[in-house]
């Protein structure tokens, strides 16, 4: 007889605890999952899908436009913001639904419930005050949105939790932040009809990214009628008889009728009962882990966002797969946090895999560096001004592509297939042999024969 109830608890429904507790359950383990929202994480519910839903409900306004140059004449239109939210809903409740069926069909057992750790092996399941023991448990809550809590009047605005669900469409609206979420949302936001401004506190949007693709991003945003504030951010937030109005640091008063902060998230760990099981966390509140994804209590293990390390859907997802395979199916291995291809679905798009400039420089010193920024094929006709981008960078003594920066329509698409080749250590030369798809933005990563700058620190 075993004193535990399960070989693996898993605490968070999200797309990495979700895929552990399948994969541990197909090696025969007794698997239970607690999840207290939706089953799904933020990603299928209020993160990565209904975002992307909510990219191509924006795109239209510039689609029909665009028409007018291919000889198509269209007619009067307008957007109805309740059948996006309630099509957007539909939808979001079809995911649920599968991610359910598929942790029953996989002998998982569910918990529609809070749970927090009492100790090493114990959970507390909060909606029938029920502990369970479990010999391994597994953490996968994710993150939450940060919000500036000594902002005066901080209490009045959104984040992307709440942008999902607003009963009505706003006309005016201030994105706070300049990662991820704050540049795609401006995006839809703007794409949708508001007037959008973006509010960011650094020098630049999209920190940590390619310069050129931070830069030429910027130009685009605002070229698409977006204001872009950069090196200023909120000093109070008021509501007044039309709506809220933002004071800025710099001096600035900015009215809108919704204000989103989009400013970053953190590990959603408060209340987990991290210290009583005695699991180490950072000073942002993170779980330490291994490169198992296991703790400092040996019994207990954490993936996805709520570790910190690259807080990206896939990355979750593998995190989780490589725990029930080293764990449970005496297959042993780790995710390579290295090399991993990413899309920002701003408007025009991003997909980017490996180091950027800055980081290729501080890394080798040499670098060669390919660079096209040329009007898309479409906007011939469409009329319509928006550049892409397309960036190589290049070891010299080797030749090995050390990353590649896309901006323009289907970038993220581009990158998938990219971030195979330059895993595989693809040079220049191998681009250079390729045979050129004509006609398509793509070949331009084919016909880049001269540097545009060579760089020797």
């Amino acid at each position: 007889m075993t004193d535990f109830d399960y070989d693996l608890f898993v605490i968070g429904g999200g797309s990495g605890g979700v895929r552990a507790a399948r994969i541990a359950a197909g090696y025969g383990a007794r698997v239970g999952i607690a999840e207290e929202y939706r089953y799904g994480g933020t990603c299928v519910i209020r993160g990565c899908v209904p975002k992307k839903l909510f990219v191509y409900a924006s795109k239209f306004s510039e689609e029909f436009e665009d028409a007018a140059g291919f000889g198509w004449q269209v007619g009067e239109r307008q957007f109805d913001w309740e059948k996006l939210i309630d099509a957007k809903d539909r939808e979001i409740a079809r995911l649920e639904g599968v991610y359910r069926r598929n942790l029953e069909r996989a002998g998982v057992e569910l918990f529609d419930s809070r749970a927090v750790l009492e100790d090493e092996h114990t959970v507390h399941i909060l909606s029938d005050d029920r502990r369970v023991r479990a010999k391994t448990i597994l953490i996968a809550v994710g993150a939450t949105p940060n919000v500036d809590a000594g902002l005066p009047g901080g209490e009045h605005v959104i984040t992307s939790n709440e942008a999902f669900h607003l009963a009505d469409f706003p006309k005016r609206v201030v994105v706070a932040g300049g990662g991820y979420i704050a540049v795609e949302f401006a995006g839809i936001f703007n794409g949708l009809g508001a007037e959008t401004t973006l509010l960011y506190r650094g020098e630049e949007i999209l920190r940590g990214f390619d310069g050129d693709l931070r830069k030429m991003l910027h130009e685009e945003m605002e070229r698409k009628g977006i204001r872009v504030i950069c090196g200023d951010t909120f000093a109070s937030i008021e509501k007044g008889p039309d709506g809220l109005i933002g004071q800025t640091q710099a001096g600035e008063t900015l009215a809108a009728d919704r204000i989103m902060f989009a400013i970053g998230r953190r590990p959603n760990t408060s209340g987990l009962g991290l210290e009583a099981a005695g699991v180490a966390v950072s000073a942002s509140g993170a779980i330490e882990v291994d490169e198992t994804s296991r703790t400092n209590v040996p019994s207990i293990y954490a993936v996805g966002d709520v570790t910190d390390r690259v807080n990206l859907t896939p990355v979750a997802i593998r995190e989780g797969h490589a725990f029930a395979d080293t764990v449970f199916g005496g297959k042993p291995w780790s995710t390579d946090h290295d090399m991993i291809p990413t899309a920002v679905f701003s408007q025009p798009e991003i997909g980017t895999v490996g180091l950027t400039q800055e980081e290729a420089v501080a890394c080798y010193g040499a670098v060669d560096v390919y660079r096209a920024a040329f009007r898309p094929m479409k906007h011939t006709l469409s009329g319509r001004e928006e550049k892409m981008l397309m960036k190589m960078l290049v070891e010299p003594d080797s030749d090995r592509v050390l990353g590649v920066h896309v901006l323009g329509a289907d970038a993220g698409e581009l990158s998938q297939v990219l971030g195979v080749a330059l895993r595989m250590g693809a040079t220049k030369a191998d681009f250079d042999s390729t045979m050129a798809v004509h006609p398509t933005a793509a070949e331009e990563l084919v016909t880049m024969r001269e540097p545009s700058e060579r760089i020797r620190a």
